[in-house]
């Protein structure tokens, strides 16, 4: 069987031209059909983030090189999937394969046409690839190992009930924050609206809260966005307004001054600061509810610049645990 970086890198290869023939641009139909939050522009700066960050070589060997592979016994490790964003399950799939492991995959609902396509690309590099697809009711009936699982708070509870006996990773609800200096570049802020507006901010790497200087204005002009985000945007501005709650009309999302994540999708807190002390401490009591910091002036593990936090490295753990040491410890 091939190597895992040998797998990788083909699939990489073959996602270059993703969208271009006629088998892929069927399946972005499928799944712009079964996810009315899912665009065309969406899925390939997905697929292309994927093939960029994921599966080059060099940042595979890289990555690989500090772990101890080659397991004694290969695992079968359940990769129970969300579907808020194209593809968002990949990386977990990756690991499971670069870890010498069988790969049981749930695919999200949301999400199945896009998923099924990689796995096939992928037996096709490699017919021996050991990555298995099933449903909800093969995912009750299975018995793995280990379980990889992302989902609603209410998910991860079951999660942690029905495999109790097995070792689990589970990721439920996080934010992300970003925080400006007051002298971002026009590239910056024009990074920032991608990180807060991409994928209709329903990716826990999705700024929803802004750290700003005392005083600052922000201006950020209308964007286009998905019709179904557009009418959660009417009802918290109609919600906000019946409430009397202060906030700032960008057009398309609404910015509203709170120092807590905000209730609504459309909506982006923002808190304001005298010094960056307060800031870092905010932080240091919220960090276990933050995926990842957007910023060039606080120093954090979890840092990403402006206009790449829905594009994560492979050394970029969700919830800031380590896939890969995991299952090597299984």
């Amino acid at each position: 069987m091939k190597s895992a970086i040998d797998i990788s890198v083909q699939l990489g290869k073959r996602l270059e031209r993703f969208g271009n023939d006629e088998a892929s641009s069927e399946v972005i139909r499928q799944a712009v059909s079964a996810n009315g939050w899912f665009s065309v522009r969406e899925i390939a700066y997905a697929v292309e983030a994927i093939r960029s960050q994921m599966l080059q070589h060099d940042k595979l060997e890289r990555w690989l090189s500090v772990y101890a592979i080659n397991p004694r016994t290969p695992k079968s490790v359940a990769v129970v999937m969300a579907g808020n964003i194209p593809l968002v399950g990949f990386y977990d799939l990756l690991c499971v394969i670069a870890g010498g492991h069988r790969a049981v995959v749930k695919p999200s609902a949301k999400d199945t046409a896009l998923m099924l396509y990689v796995v096939s690309l992928l037996r096709e590099i490699e017919p021996e690839i050991p990555v298995n697809v099933i449903d909800d009711e093969g995912l009750l009936s299975s018995v793995p190992d280990a379980v990889i699982a992302t989902g609603s708070d209410n998910a991860v509870r079951f999660f942690r009930s029905h495999f109790a006996d097995i070792p689990m990773l589970l990721r439920g609800s996080r934010h992300s924050v970003a925080v400006l200096a007051g002298d971002e570049t026009e590239e910056e802020l024009s990074g920032l609206e991608s990180d807060m507006l991409l994928y209709s901010g329903l990716g826990c790497r999705n700024v929803s809260m802004l750290f700003v200087p005392r005083g600052t204005e922000l201006k950020f002009v209308s964007s286009e966005v998905n019709p179904k985000y557009r009418n959660n945007y009417l009802q918290a501005k109609a919600m906000l307004t019946m409430r009397g709650t202060a906030f700032a009309d960008a057009g398309s999302t609404l910015f509203v001054p709170d120092r807590d994540f905000p209730a609504y999708l459309s909506t982006i807190s923002v808190a304001e600061y005298d010094e960056m002390d307060e800031v870092t401490d905010w932080i240091a009591l919220h960090d276990n509810e933050l995926q990842c910091v957007v910023t060039h002036c606080v120093n954090h593990p979890r840092s990403v610049p402006f206009g790449c936090s829905q594009r994560p490295r492979l050394e970029d753990c969700p919830d800031d645990v380590d896939v890969m040491q995991f299952l090597a410890e299984l």
